[in-house]
């Protein structure tokens, strides 16, 4: 077709198959050009070229600083036409010494910092190269790699860099492709070496053995790398998880008698700013309870994170919150892709070492013969020169004799039978080489190089002379650049368990009426000679009391079970630790309750383990039981998890721990009980209601439960109105569970309705709660046994319109027990 005399060529094609072709084109340029390390070198085209221009500027690290801007221009105008911007962030990372675990570049100015501050403008900073990077262009002159037209075709630059160092394991690289990503951890320097080593001396190692030598990747800034199943993982197949972890110690104050945790490494990629400012602001929120300061002490010496507790504040607690919430753990996806024979491929670690092996190979295959070649053609001159030197008046005369410099050159090569090159060496040659002493130094040369020849020669011949020199090679970069490890391996934080870090303690745990709890060591307790007056938990003056004493190791679990059949875990090193005054600390804040939906908690047990042929029994207000094996609770959840179905209109009043084969009371409020085996409970699942405990008449409704295992208690019970008796176990015989039970108390207006009932002896003392807040303490001796079904005595006098709400044990006595 003809338009204004120029001819255009159309052509149909299917859209779909050109935008695939042209996609997978625009998607390998980016993977080769861009995205990803080669496996060689272990860099990008943008590293590469600016360690090139920074070498092609003789900006070497024994020379002065270059401006950055400077570097940035050469790179943008003769190897990579992008952005200066994109190529000034490389140089800033490759010079940060928390980015790289060996840095590239030599900075002077500001670079940067791990908080995240950006570095300054290119036009104040100076850099240079350092020395490790010269180790990456070693012997480039040398022909040792192939070099490609740059994109104008203008100048050449190296497809690959003859490095000696492995820098795509010891630096790492991190990358998004189009469908595809690489994210290589750094290593140390020494242990990679010491792998690379092990694999050219036994090329059938494994990967188990090479890990002998190289154990896990080392970040630049330290920390710790818990579990080796995402290591191992990773080195066999390519892909692994590392969870990573700060590096924390906890240490006293001189005063104060306080704790305070110090953060002293991060983990590798963490912005340390963003961390503090998250650890205050869940100080703050009151999301992490204990904690009232944190400060930033960080200088040129090193990094410095102080989080300073509060009196009360449990310092391992207040870490392992930190490990749980914080960025002080953090999860890193290790993906060994790189490219190879210009193909992206996921690798494992033998495979990675491998592929550096035979670069090094190629390397020093291509400069022995390159030296060979250089060799051979100074040994070529030098024989000429020797000739020279043999008939030197000759050569003189000649030279003497001849009308030009080519006639002279024709002359040489005719009689002495030498080539032109030899010929023009010999006319090139001053007359102060012809001295004695100069003589010498050309024979000696020719006999040096002689042996070089043969040495080259001998490299070329042997594969196993050519690996024993990139062995020496490795052995002293080694030598020069390795430094100790920073990143410590521990174990898994699964199998790191908190308590493993708390001194085992034996605690006093003690549980008010009002639904506070605290804990303090029992050798406070213990630490009155007998005889004294003891020592009180609470000010009793107070509108409240110690209904529930435990005494429990800083390992046990508190099983809490809610009204609404829920149940919550409280380990005792989690319970805030308070003076003796002190109420402590309310449950309903150290749990996760729905306060909307009325929850409370209505029981709670202590536990040490989860041994099997234990069991929970629960009580409902409406005579439910139910009896669950221990272990069942054995799985916390932040959460808590579902103890037992509890339907519409009825709640949980009751739980306790029992053996299996002890014996139940339930009471209600009209004065009946009843009293069963246990074993008529049979063990059920959590999700299960539970069965028929007490048939009760309308409007009754149960109020205690009690658990023993012998007759020689008695059961006191009150009523609302301040009357209760105290009657013997053996007066309740054993029925099967499900019955209407037997008189208990013979409740009427005068007495009013049972309130509670315990299991008691003699010398417990009880407290009587008024609806009005007041408090009532008499001893259980007081209270004289009587029968079961009389309407029992009056045990106070109570104002009127006040009532008995709750009898309670006194779990703790100014007596020393």
């Amino acid at each position: 077709m003809t338009e204004q005399g120029e001819t255009f060529h159309r052509q149909q094609r299917d859209i779909a198959e050109e935008l695939r072709r042209s996609y997978l084109d625009y998607a390998m340029s980016v993977i080769i050009g861009r995205a990803l390390p080669d496996v060689r070198d272990g860099l990008k085209p943008v590293h590469r070229r600016i360690l090139y221009a920074m070498h092609e500027l003789k900006n070497d690290y024994n020379k002065p600083y270059k401006k950055s801007a400077r570097v940035v221009g050469d790179v943008i105008g003769k190897y990579h036409p992008h952005g200066d911007q994109a190529a000034y962030d490389t140089i800033v990372r490759m010079a940060q010494d928390f980015a790289m675990r060996y840095p590239l570049v030599d900075g002077q100015g500001n670079f940067g910092s791990i908080d995240g501050d950006s570095a300054a403008a290119m036009r104040y900073t100076e850099v240079r190269l350092t020395r490790l990077a010269h180790e990456l262009m070693a012997d480039l002159e040398k022909e040792t790699v192939d070099f490609q037209p740059n994109y104008d075709n203008s100048l050449q630059e190296p497809v690959v860099l003859p490095t000696k160092v492995p820098n795509l394991l010891v630096n790492g690289s991190a990358g998004i492709a189009v469908g595809m990503a690489t994210n290589i951890p750094p290593h140390n320097l020494g242990e990679v070496v010491d792998a690379l080593v092990a694999l050219i001396r036994d090329p059938n190692a494994t990967v188990a053995d090479l890990m002998a030598h190289l154990p896990a990747p080392d970040f630049p800034t330290g920390g710790f790398i818990c579990g080796r199943r995402g290591i191992q993982e990773a080195y066999e197949t390519g892909r692994g998880i590392l969870k990573l972890r700060a590096r924390a110690t906890i240490e006293k104050q001189a005063k104060g008698n306080r704790e305070h945790i110090v953060i002293t490494e991060i983990p590798y990629q963490v912005n340390k700013a963003k961390l503090v400012e998250r650890i205050a602001e869940l100080a703050a929120a009151k999301k992490i309870e204990g904690i009232a300061e944190v400060r930033d002490e960080s200088d040129r010496e090193g990094l410095r994170v102080v989080v300073e507790l509060k009196r009360d504040g449990v310092a391992q607690v207040v870490l392992n919150h930190l490990y749980k919430h914080t960025p002080m753990e953090t999860s890193f996806g290790i993906i060994f892709l790189a490219i190879v024979n210009g193909r992206p491929e996921l690798l494992n670690l033998k495979e990675l070492l491998g592929h550096f092996i035979q670069h090094r190979r190629s390397v020093v295959i291509r400069r022995t013969t390159y030296d060979l070649r250089k060799a051979e053609a100074r040994a070529h001159v030098l024989e000429g020169l020797k000739t020279a030197l043999d008939h030197l008046d000759a050569v003189v005369a000649l030279i003497r004799g001849s009308r030009s410099p080519r006639a002279a050159r024709e002359g040489l090569m005719e009689r002495f039978g030498l080539t032109e090159i030899q010929a023009q060496a010999i006319l090139d040659m001053k007359l102060q080489r012809l001295t004695g002493l100069e003589r010498e130094k050309i024979l000696e040369e020719y006999a040096q190089v002689l042996k070089d020849i043969e040495r080259f020669r001998q490299i070329l011949a042997s594969d196993a002379l050519v690996l024993e020199i990139v062995e020496e090679e490795l052995l002293a970069l080694k030598e020069t650049y390795a430094d100790p490890r920073r990143t410590e391996v521990v174990g898994d934080p699964k199998e790191i368990r908190l308590e493993d870090l708390i001194v085992e303690e034996d605690m006093v745990v003690t549980v008010s009426h009002g639904g506070y709890i605290k804990r303090n060591p029992l050798s406070l307790y213990r630490s009155q000679r007998r005889g004294g007056k003891g020592v009180t938990g609470l000010d009793s003056r107070r509108e409240d009391f110690v209904s529930h004493l435990f005494v429990a190791s800083t390992h046990d679990y508190f099983l809490c079970f809610s009204n609404l059949g829920r149940l919550y875990w409280l380990k005792v090193y989690e319970i805030p630790q308070a003076g003796r005054m002190s109420r402590g600390k309310a449950l309903v804040n150290l749990l996760p309750l729905d306060r909307e939906a009325g929850e409370r908690i209505a029981a709670v047990i202590p536990v040490r383990s989860f041994d099997t042929g234990q069991f929970v029994v629960m009580a409902t207000r409406l005579g439910t039981v139910k009896k669950t094996p221990l272990e069942a609770f054995s799985h916390p959840r932040p959460k808590g998890l579902l103890a037992a179905t509890v339907h519409e209109g009825d709640e949980i009043m009751a739980a306790a721990l029992t053996g299996g084969d002890e014996r139940i009371f339930l009471c209600t409020r009209d004065g009946m009980s009843i009293h069963f085996p246990e074993t008529d409970v049979r063990p059920m699942g959590r999700l299960a209601a539970g069965v028929r405990g007490i048939r009760l008449a309308p409007g009754d409704a149960v109020v205690a439960m009690e658990v023993h295992g012998t007759d020689e208690a008695t059961l006191l019970t009150v009523t609302e109105k301040g009357y209760g008796k105290r009657t013997p176990v053996e007066e309740y015989r054993l029925q099967s569970r499900g019955g209407k039970g037997i008189i208990n108390f013979r409740v009427g207006p005068k007495t009013g309705k049972v309130v509670g009932a315990l299991l008691v002896q003699e010398s417990d003392e009880v407290m009587l709660v008024g609806a009005s807040g007041n408090i009532i303490r008499f001893s259980v001796r007081d209270i004289r046994a009587i029968g079961r079904s009389t309407q029992g005595v009056r045990l106070i006098q109570l104002a009127d319109g006040d009532r008995l709400a709750a009898v309670a044990r006194l779990a703790e006595q100014d007596d020393e027990a």
